[in-house]
Parts: structure tokens; C-alpha cells; sequence
């Protein structure tokens, strides 16, 4: 991941508003710490923190078309870049090797939503005309990548990867919408959607037939794609289903560079994977069985309760925002990323998104009927942008380090998300046992370890270590009175608190942001397992629970289950 800031439509001294975005990007320099750069003219500035993944000599920005003067600032990695290349004219002065050098050309000669919806990639970019007096800012299409935008009290507009380089200095500030792109030139600077699949149309369910050769094939292919590195890469292994898939099948392609298709020897064969958690953790022998099964070099990294407590604030700071399963996730990944970034490790691979797509959580046990998961896989695919990809992201960059997500893959997701909804319910009469995520573990069945093949879901917060997150409560617990919850609405009028746990996160919070703008980009609705607001319906017990640990679905939890493989495999 790289770090971007943006000043446009200038309104005032240039040069001092050159200065104040040199101040304003070193608030996102952990994002890249390799290389900085910086374009400023009368109308525009871009400026640039780089991580560099991919043509690590020749790759600075901001780039410019050095024929029509653009300049780009990107965050973010196009994996079908080549094949973009080779699509475009042939009058284009390449100045790179970069993959997202591409994105000036494909302005010059497509409209943004036809060439967006044509790159395979995760981005968040600021293109700059200055000749024609105009800019474009887009997103992914489900918001891998974090971006947001503000308003300054003289007028000038604002984008930046991160809150906290906005926050103090803007007084309008809002996400970015992913899927979306918004152009400079037009009267009302509006976001405007690009990303439209068919399986997120309001009232179409789709209906396509199960195929474990084609499912594992979208897959495969997904993971090979995002191998596209020319630095040493990692693979995370929570000891799920998930992330031991894709860190198998990225296993397969360790032998070849990917970049030129296997035709010479891979510059990193050697296959690193880390696993975090408390050294009783139910997660790490698990990861440590997938690390042993596809001959991976294992990094198991052990926190200790205590370092996981002292590193909240640093954790809140990074990730912006106060979502409590958010956080509870977050800081082992934090931890763990430190680590991970001492050992000369720049780009991980991860599992995020399978449970969103395929109905993972324990939740969807709940689902009344295909319909409703669907729909419900549907909300939480987009809104990964405020949880699970924003924890990813922020609490990897942090550290310099980028993660890429293959689950989330827009070919991937066309390929599963087409699929009858019928087939990923985890009560299917069709399967020999109720269980989360069947078609999935079945698709890849032989891949991994039976083990961890069949392990019933365990969210990642209690996986690490169940003490975990009854320590957070305990220190929540002294932190907060009773008194000062009770009173909790007065203290924060907008989206208040309803436990100690959440009150106290709210309050570092506000230490590190004390901006009404900042409180209103953070996400706030009611949780169970991962749920969204609309899912409690589904379980009128749902009702009065306000702990979101996927513990609170203890009726549908499997214990000790790691697959009566004679009963479970077809």
C-alpha cells in the first residue's frame, strides 16, 4: 500500500498550500515508507508516500504522461495491467514498469466507467489534468483500499488514503465510496457508480448451478494474479478454512515468477507463512498443520495479553474508527504485522471476504431461506469497506506492509456470487452436516488438512485466544464506570455507546480525533457474529444481546468438531 494526499480546485497561495500537503502526508508515510514525491502546480498538488511492490527502481510517483502533462497518484496494486497495456495504442510513452502507469493512458482514450470496470485490481487514485482544468478519483470496487475525501473553509477539496491527514484541517470530511469515481470538470462534484454486477441488482437472485472444478479454477486463478510481486511476499495462516485455502494454492505457484508466467525461476521460491495468537491459542496448531502441509517456512507469533492491551490506542489511531469487533481483531494483526515487516516481508496474502461470499458466520445458521442470504451476503459484501478490509488494510499499513485479498477478486466474485444462494446455506438438507461454508471446504477438498478443512468457523478475535477478548472486558470493566455509561448519550449524542467495552474504545478515540467529521466516517449499527442491523431479525434472541463475538450464536457452535470426514465428505 502506498499513501496519497490531494489538494484540488486551489483556492489560495499554491505554495503554501504545497506546504501544508507536505505536512498533511506524513501522517500517512507508514503506509509507504520507501520513497516520497510531491507534483504542485496553480491548480492542482498531489503528493505521494510510496511502498514499493512492483518495479521497485522505476515505480515513484507521481507519475505523468509526459506527452499530455496528467499526473497520477495511486494507492494500490492493477493486476491485469499487461493485458490493459497491450490493449491500449501504441503511441503511449510508458515511462515504467509500474502496473499503474496504465491508468494515465486508459484515461486518454476511454470514459472512467468503461476503463475501470475493465482493471482487475485494488486502488484508490487522483488523476490531475492540468490542461484541462480537471481530475478524476476513483475507487475499488468493494474498498480494499481506504480513501476519503473533505472541504476546507476557504474551498479547496481534499483526498487522502487516510482519516487522520484530513482530520483538524478539513470541516467536511466523508469516505469515498468504493465502486465510484467522481470527475473534476463537472458543476456538481458527485460520486458516481461504476461497479454494477448482476448478483447486486435489488430483486435478482441468482441461480447458476454448483461447480467445484469451476469455483476452484476462479479461485486458482485469483490467488495467481495476486502474486504479482517483486518483492518477498507472505502468507497469513489463522489456522480457518479460508486462509489455509489461499495460502495453499499460492503455494502452487512458488517455483515460477508469475509475472512472465512461470518461464523463469520465481525471485522469492521460498514460501513464508505467520500465524498470531496467545500461546494457547486454538488457531495455531491449526496454521501450524497447513504451514507443514504445503511445505511452508512457519513464523508462529506469539502476544502476550498485556502487549495486546498496551497496544489499543496505538491500534485506534491507525485503523480510525471505534467499531468493537473491529478492534478486537485488529490489534493481533497489528502485532503481528510488526513482526512481519522485520523480516523484510512487504506484501502478504490473506483470507478476508470467504465468510461475506459464501455465508461463513455463524449467524447465517439463522437464515430463514435462501433469499435472505443472499441478500444478506450481498450488505456484507459491501460493507466490507468499513470493517473487515478497513481492519486488513490499516492494521498492515501500519507497518508498511500491503495485503491483498484473492476471496475478493472481482472475477472471483462473479463466479460465487452467482451461484444459487441455496447452495451455501449451512442447514442444506443436501449436506451431510450443517455446516458453514460446505461447497467451499468441498471445492478443496484433498487441499489442505481435514482438520482444518472442516473446522467450524471461529472468528478471528476469539481464535487467537478466547482470554483475549475477556481481558478487553476486564479493562474496559475499570476503565468505565457504571455512571459513566448511563450517561453515555449525553457524552456522545451521536452513535453512543452501548457497552463499557465500546464506551471505552469511543473515548480513545476522540483523543486521537476529537473531530465531529471524523466521528461521522466511522461505521455504527448494531451487531451479532458479524451480522448486519437487517440479520437480527432472523433470531429473536438477537434482540438483546450488545456483545458481537461469535460466541453469542452458542446454540449452532460445534465443539471439538473437526469433520466426521465418513459423514461430512461426498
Amino acid at each position: 500500500m502506498c499513501g496519497i494526499v490531494s489538494i484540488l480546485d486551489l483556492v489560495g497561495d499554491p505554495q503554501d498550500l504545497r506546504r501544508q500537503a507536505l505536512t498533511m502526508v506524513k501522517k500517512v508515510r507508514h503506509r509507504g515508507p520507501d520513497w516520497s514525491g510531491i507534483y504542485a502546480d496553480e491548480h492542482g498538488i498531489l503528493a505521494h508516500e510510496r511502498l514499493s511492490i512492483v518495479d521497485i527502481e522505476h515505480g515513484a510517483q507521481p507519475l505523468i504522461d509526459i506527452r499530455k502533462r496528467r499526473v497520477l497518484a495511486v494507492n494500490g496494486e492493477i493486476y491485469n495491467h499487461k493485458e490493459l497495456r497491450a490493449r491500449l495504442a501504441s503511441d503511449h510513452e510508458f515511462q515504467t514498469s509500474s502496473d499503474c502507469e496504465c491508468i494515465l493512458y486508459l484515461y486518454d482514450e476511454l470514459d472512467p466507467a468503461d476503463f475501470l470496470n475493465r482493471m482487475n485490481g485494488i486502488f484508490a487514485f487522483v488523476l490531475h489534468d492540468p490542461a484541462a482544468r480537471t481530475w478524476l478519483i476513483a475507487r475499488d470496487p468493494i474498498g480494499v483500499v481506504p480513501l476519503y475525501v473533505g472541504w476546507d473553509a476557504q474551498g479547496n477539496f481534499y483526498a487522502a488514503s487516510e482519516l487522520k491527514a484530513l482530520a483538524g484541517v478539513c470541516t467536511r470530511i466523508e469516505e469515498f465510496p468504493p465502486g465510484h469515481f467522481c470527475l473534476g470538470h463537472e458543476k456538481e462534484k458527485r460520486f458516481q457508480r461504476y461497479y454494477r454486477p448482476r448478483w447486486a441488482e435489488p430483486g435478482f437472485y441468482p441461480a447458476e448451478p454448483y461447480d467445484p472444478a469451476r469455483l476452484r479454477d476462479a479461485l486458482e486463478q485469483a490467488v495467481r494474479r495476486q502474486l504479482m510481486c517483486d518483492v518477498p511476499y507472505g502468507l497469513l495462516i489463522s489456522g480457518g478454512v479460508d486462509s489455509s485455502i489461499v495460502a495453499a494454492l499460492a503455494a502452487r505457484f512458488r517455483a515460477g515468477r508469475v509475472e512472465n508466467d512461470g518461464r523463469t525461476p520465481a525471485w522469492w521460491p521460498q514460501t513464508h507463512s505467520f500465524s498470531v495468537g496467545l500461546p494457547d491459542s486454538p488457531d495455531l496448531k491449526f496454521a501450524r498443520q497447513v504451514a507443514e502441509h504445503i511445505g511452508a517456512i512457519h513464523h508462529e507469533i506469539h502476544f502476550t495479553v498485556q502487549e495486546g492491551l498496551d497496544a489499543i490506542s496505538d491500534v485506534i489511531y491507525h485503523l480510525e474508527t471505534f467499531d468493537v469487533t473491529t478492534i478486537r481483531a485488529a490489534v493481533p494483526m497489528y502485532l503481528m504485522t510488526r513482526k512481519i515487516r522485520s523480516m523484510g516481508i512487504k506484501m502478504i496474502l490473506s483470507g478476508e471476504g470467504a465468510d461475506e461470499i459464501f455465508g461463513g458466520y455463524l449467524y447465517f445458521h439463522k437464515a430463514p431461506d435462501a433469499r435472505a442470504l443472499h441478500d444478506e451476503t450481498v450488505r456484507k459484501i459491501f460493507k466490507l469497506h468499513l470493517y473487515d478490509c478497513l481492519r486488513a488494510n490499516k492494521a498492515t499499513s501500519a507497518w508498511g506492509v500491503e495485503v491483498r485479498v484473492p476471496f475478493l477478486d472481482r472475477e472471483f466474485l462473479d463466479v460465487a456470487m452467482m451461484l444459487d444462494p441455496g447452495v451455501k446455506m449451512p442447514r442444506n438438507p443436501a449436506h451431510p452436516r450443517p455446516i458453514e461454508k460446505y461447497i467451499l471446504r468441498q471445492a478443496f477438498d484433498g487441499l489442505i488438512p481435514d482438520d482444518v478443512l472442516w473446522r467450524q468457523k471461529e472468528q478471528f478475535s476469539d481464535g487467537v485466544g478466547y482470554s483475549w477478548i475477556d481481558s478487553l472486558k476486564a479493562l474496559a470493566g475499570r476503565e468505565v464506570s457504571d455512571s459513566m455509561l448511563s450517561q453515555a448519550a449525553e457524552r456522545f449524542p451521536v452513535k453512543a455507546p452501548e457497552t463499557k467495552e465500546a464506551y471505552f474504545y469511543r473515548t480513545l478515540f476522540e483523543h486521537h480525533f476529537p473531530y465531529a467529521t471524523a466521528v461521522d466516517c466511522v461505521a455504527f449499527e448494531r451487531s451479532v457474529a458479524c451480522s448486519t442491523a437487517t440479520a437480527l431479525q432472523w433470531d429473536r434472541a438477537f434482540a438483546n444481546l450488545v456483545d458481537p463475538s461469535g460466541r453469542a450464536v452458542a446454540d449452532v457452535h460445534q465443539d471439538g468438531y473437526r469433520g466426521d470426514h465418513a459423514a461430512t465428505k461426498t
